[in-house]
């Protein structure tokens, strides 16, 4: 296993999990599973954001408690399927930032392509997540983040859902400083760069469109 990539074992995650795999499972279902997915796995990816220690006054008396340092996250979806992990993650962290990433990949080189960026002009000082329900051949993930490094952020992690071994491999090899957390390692890709046995297009099950 890779250094600086984390697969949750939660019970919740996993089952929540299980269900979003099953083709039976409707859009509204899947969009719920996916926001919830994205919950949990933000509970655990933000463990190790810096804290720092301030004085508050309780009903009581003084005190100094634990808050995160700075100004705190920014949460870039990679556009469309992205969008369903936002909600998930900015229900734990109402106060962060959001951008947008808009790529799409071509259907016969499986490239990135990219058709849209917006990003919080305070991107420098804040820690950016990067969200993608699916880490397939890696192309989008790593031009996401190669776009967003131009900015110079305090730091990027990516999160995604389900995970190939050959995305994994080339985010790696491409981003070795940024942290990869996801709820499945999955078994590989087939001819049509799907991930096997994955959950189909996550895009297409999210918003209904297939």
């Amino acid at each position: 296993m890779y250094n600086n990539v984390t697969v949750f074992d939660h019970p919740l995650i996993q089952h929540k999990l299980s269900i979003l795999r099953n083709k039976e499972t409707s859009s509204k279902d899947f969009r719920a599973l996916v926001s919830e997915i994205a919950t949990l796995m933000c509970y655990e990816a933000t463990r190790e954001l810096p804290l720092e220690a301030v004085e508050v006054e309780t009903p009581i008396c003084k005190t100094t408690v634990k808050h995160i340092c700075g100004k705190k996250l920014a949460v870039v979806p990679i556009l469309r399927a992205g969008l369903g992990m936002v909600d998930g993650i900015t229900s734990l962290v109402p106060s962060c930032r959001i951008g947008h990433i808009g790529l799409y990949r071509d259907e016969e080189t499986l490239k990135p392509v990219e058709y849209y960026c917006k990003l919080p002009k305070d991107i420098g000082e804040r820690d950016v997540f990067v969200v993608d329900p699916m880490l397939a051949t890696g192309g989008s993930g790593i031009d996401a983040v190669s776009q967003i490094k131009l900015r110079k952020p305090r730091s990027i992690r990516f999160m995604c859902i389900i995970a190939a071994p050959e995305g994994i491999e080339a985010f790696t090899k491409a981003h070795p400083d940024v942290h990869v957390y996801c709820a499945a390692l999955d078994e590989k890709l087939n001819e049509n760069g799907y991930i096997v046995p994955g959950l189909g297009d996550a895009g297409d099950r999210i918003f209904g469109t297939k």
